[in-house]
């Protein structure tokens, strides 16, 4: 069932998308030549914590009243008292953000968390976020006993990412969850050699494969997706008559239009300044296929701006057009999901108020070759740390794998297939019976036996 609110406009875009993205760490990313090759990651470490914990506080009390409100409505707590619990089974984490992770652990964290970090230069708190301690939170809270891997990679590099789902399966982790999103590692429709490599890694047949989890993304209200239309010397005309999409960043930080194409076919996206009709960015144009472009630049915070897309060969195709760090005016809730959600070998997660009704900013189907998105959870999320709660698709994912993990508790000798169609079978649907392309199979819950 379709049931799609209708196009928003830039100013209602831009309020949801800061309300919704605020908390969400985007890494803007695409390859890296083969000839920049990364370092050699630092060695896997193993850190505890040896301190006894503190009384909890009337605020974490709250918190955990809140919890304890949350993990009963999705049947956590009655398979808490049966012993499920999580135990056995390792889930990881992979994310950019994990500044001060030392500082929660058993706490908001396990006692013991494993880490990795493949970026360049080793660092697993290069980036000051704490968005990855969040999610490994999100997990801790929903499956205690599980253990939890920690791992971030190079941004640039999607080889550097697929080394860290490596390392993961290598470490024995049988769920992994990822609310970091990179649109031109894809095709846009779950395609592309990427996903090929990702899928090989998984598997997905026996008790030892791997389930992979994935925000859908916050990106419903910043994304297009349809077939190119010349509206007049080669610009996509965006709506009749109109060939450039009005672009408002939400600050000085980097701007990424990012484009993503299945067809043999190319295309070019440029910025330009709304004011005085300067490109301000354009995207490369190399030789050989492709199936993404970018265009970059450092914006004035709140400075319009607007973008032009054409296609420079090939019969008129479909293509999706994601705007990181802005909000566009002309943007279509459907088809915005992103990569890695939206390939078959991902599950998909995204993310609904408490009333079952989708978030505004979450991505939706159908780009895929399988119904997108799979699943969707409750948002937000409390937190014990910090006084906002955690919100958008990025607290949707880590609860839909921590109750795949409380499945592999329960029963151990399950494939990662037979996992992910029990989730989807024991969803609370949304609307009609079946899928539907805003709230998937729908609401993730446990079953009372």
């Amino acid at each position: 069932m379709t049931r799609l609110f209708r196009t928003p406009r830039w100013t209602l875009g831009i309020f949801c998308g800061l309300l919704g993205t605020a908390l969400l760490a985007v890494t803007s990313a695409h390859s890296i030549p083969d000839s920049c090759s990364p370092q050699v990651p630092s060695l896997t470490t193993v850190v505890g914590l040896g301190e006894e914990a503190a009384e909890p506080s009337s605020r974490e009390s709250a918190v955990k009243a809140q919890r304890g409100a949350h993990l009963s409505k999705v049947g956590v707590e009655r398979w808490h008292q049966a012993g499920y619990r999580g135990q056995g089974v390792k889930v990881a984490v992979l994310d950019s953000g994990f500044r001060g992770w030392k500082n929660h652990l058993g706490k908001s964290l396990p006692a013991k968390v494993a880490t990795k970090s493949f970026r360049d230069d080793g660092d697993l708190e290069a980036r000051d976020s704490q968005h990855g301690i969040l999610c490994g939170e999100v997990v801790h809270a929903l499956a205690p006993d599980a253990e939890l891997l920690f791992a971030n990679w190079e941004a640039d590099s999607p080889e550097r990412f697929l080394d860290a789902v490596r390392w993961s399966r290598e470490q024995g982790a049988q769920v992994i969850t990822c609310s970091v999103i990179m649109p031109s590692w894809g095709d846009g429709e779950g395609g592309g050699p990427i996903h090929e490599k990702l899928t090989r890694i998984l598997g997905g047949e026996r008790a030892e494969d791997v389930l992979c989890f994935a925000s859908a993304g916050n990106t419903a209200n910043r994304s297009w997706s349809g077939t190119f239309r010349d509206g007049g010397i080669g610009n996509h005309e965006w709506k009749k008559g109109v060939t450039a999409n009005p672009l408002t960043p939400w600050g000085s930080e980097r701007v990424s239009v990012e484009l993503c194409w299945k067809d043999e076919a190319d295309f070019e996206v440029l910025v330009e300044d709304a004011d005085t009709g300067r490109t301000v960015s354009t995207s490369a144009n190399p030789e050989g296929a492709r199936h993404s472009a970018q265009a970059r630049f450092e914006p004035a915070a709140f400075h319009p701006y607007r973008v032009r897309v054409r296609q420079l060969r090939g019969t008129p195709c479909a293509f999706h057009c994601v705007a990181l760090g802005s909000g566009m005016e002309f943007v279509t809730a459907s088809g915005s999901l992103c990569f890695p959600a939206d390939g078959p070998e991902v599950i998909a997660v995204g993310a609904v108020d408490d009333t079952g009704r989708r978030m505004i900013y979450s991505s939706c189907g159908p780009n895929s070759t399988m119904p997108k998105p799979d699943l969707v959870a409750t948002v937000p999320f409390p937190s014990l740390w910090r006084d906002k709660p955690f919100s958008g698709t990025s607290a949707a994912s880590p609860q839909a794998a921590a109750l795949a993990a409380l499945w592999r508790s329960r029963h151990p000798t399950w494939s990662a297939v037979k996992v992910r169609e029990a989730l989807c079978k024991t969803a609370r649907d949304l609307g009609e019976p079946g899928h539907d392309i805003e709230t998937g199979y729908g609401l993730i819950q446990l079953p009372s036996e």
